[in-house]
């Protein structure tokens, strides 16, 4: 299927005059070389992880490199894998053992100039097992998540399988990474995979770019399939000379939101695009200002908002600047900010964090000790916890997401409160029985996760109900085992 998304453009070039973050703490992490984090997350612990690549440390040309950081910033250890050539980590999760899986592709090991990598390590990182699935051409992960059966799901591209130069690939493991199917998509030319969710439906939805589809030199593609692999449907779009996704998620009413950049009047302009759930187009914004924009990371806010990240040469200090967007739940903007020094500055992660702030991640060459470093910026509202009463904070109590859903072994529930209060968090089954209480006591305001690992109870439905005061809030959610 294809959609022509210029039709319906709305056009947000200018922000609104809204409350600002300011940065609260910046650090930059590196060594005598190039460092660059493609992918960063918040920990269990209330910590960062940090994942990319490094030439400063290891055996080859670029191995890669996990930092890991406390809630401050400051770092606890770092870890670098690889071999004598180039090993470059494009994603990182913290699994449910609270360990971490780093993916990306390797140069040092498989059976071809690169493969897929996959790394599973403990929770201080020391190596745990590797993987390497590929052909005899090079194929590339750009992107991994833990499905709902503990296994996991890599998205990426091959130029060893398909029916193109190159075509987007999707691979599904165990929880041991021991391979259990795979599929490819594409044309005739170059298609790529850069991002991925699992739906709510057990399938899953794949953003990237096509140049065998669609209208333009490069265009957005997202494509859906069922719990294998199998293509539901796809659909193309853009303006110009090209657009691609970089990030996606799926929205509370089983949707589609995507970001990256489109080409619009000769301008290259960050894009928040809107699906429903069977893929028609709700709403296409660009944003951005004369010059260029590239969002790389899209995650949903508390609020009901969005927030997206990546960097602007438009405004700020350097070359390329950090930048993130604030927007509402119809995706018009409410700030923008830039973070950077005189040279380039890209983000690659955005984080919100229980502070209701938000963090950074990616690569700077402005600041640090040598050539580009991984550089993690904190920037938020630093008052909106404390009193209860701040306006960036949410003016009711909900669930803010249980993620993922459905899921095998373990899952996260995530919850808003908007003022400190007694709060009780339990877990019913399907015939209303309670079958675990995770939260009893009193919470200051903000986000809160909290995981289940449930045991010795059947696969089905089941409800994690909020009670505080004389009210409650639920939300479903599925067990499969």
């Amino acid at each position: 299927m294809k959609l022509v998304m210029t039709l319906i453009v709305i056009f947000s070039l200018v922000y609104p005059s809204y409350s600002q973050p300011d940065s609260l703490w910046s650090r930059s992490f590196g060594g005598l070389y190039d460092e660059k984090c493609y992918s960063a997350i918040q920990t269990d612990d209330g910590g960062f992880a940090l994942a990319g690549k490094t030439n400063s440390i290891g055996a080859g040309d670029f191995d890669f490199w996990l930092v890991k950081t406390d809630s401050d910033g400051d770092s606890l250890w770092s870890r670098n894998y690889g071999g004598d050539s180039d090993d470059v980590c494009n994603s990182i999760i913290q699994t449910s053992d609270g360990g971490f899986v780093l993916a990306g592709y390797t140069n040092s090991y498989g059976d071809s100039i690169n493969d897929f990598y996959l790394i599973k390590t403990d929770s201080d990182g020391e190596l745990l097992w590797l993987k390497t699935y590929g052909g005899e051409d090079y194929d590339k992960c750009l992107d991994i998540i833990e499905t709902s059966d503990g296994g996991f799901a890599l998205a990426g591209f091959t130029a060893s399988f398909g029916s193109g130069r190159d075509d987007a690939w999707l691979l599904k493991t165990d929880r041991n990474g021991d391979s259990l199917w795979s599929r490819t998509y594409g044309g005739e030319s170059s298609d790529f995979f850069i991002c991925l969710v699992q739906t709510s439906d057990g399938g899953f939805a794949l953003g990237g770019d096509t140049r065998s589809f669609g209208e333009h030199f490069t265009d957005f593609w997202l494509v859906k399939t069922d719990s294998v692999g199998d293509s539901l449907w796809s659909q193309t779009g853009g303006d110009g000379f090209d657009n691609v996704c970089n990030s996606i998620i799926q929205t509370e009413d089983n949707g589609y939101m995507l970001t990256g950049y489109t080409y619009i009047d000769g301008q290259t302009n960050s894009w928040l695009v809107k699906f429903d759930e069977n893929g028609g187009l709700l709403s296409s914004i660009p944003f951005g200002g004369q010059n260029r924009e590239v969002s790389k990371s899209l995650i949903p806010t508390v609020d009901g908002g969005y927030a997206f990240a990546g960097y602007t040469t438009s405004s700020g200090a350097g070359e390329k600047d950090f930048w993130i967007v604030k927007a509402d739940s119809t995706g018009d903007s409410l700030w923008s900010r830039t973070f950077g020094g005189g040279n380039d500055d890209v983000c690659y992660s955005v984080i919100q964090t229980p502070d209701n702030g938000f963090v950074l991640a990616g690569a700077t060459s402005s600041f640090g000790e040598h050539g580009v470093n991984f550089w993690l910026v904190k920037c938020g509202f630093p008052q909106s916890v404390n009193d209860g009463n701040s306006a960036n904070l949410p003016d009711k109590f909900t669930i803010n997401s249980i993620y993922p859903n459905p899921f095998n072994s373990s899952t996260k529930i995530r919850f808003i409160l908007p003022f400190q209060t007694n709060v009780t968090l339990n877990i019913y089954n399907i015939n209303g029985k309670k079958v675990a209480t995770l939260i009893n006591g009193d919470l200051n305001p903000g986000l809160h996760t909290t995981s289940w690992h449930p045991e010795n109870l059947a696969s089905g439905a089941y409800l994690a109900r909020l009670v505080w005061e004389t009210s409650t809030t639920s939300q479903k959610f599925t067990m499969i085992r």
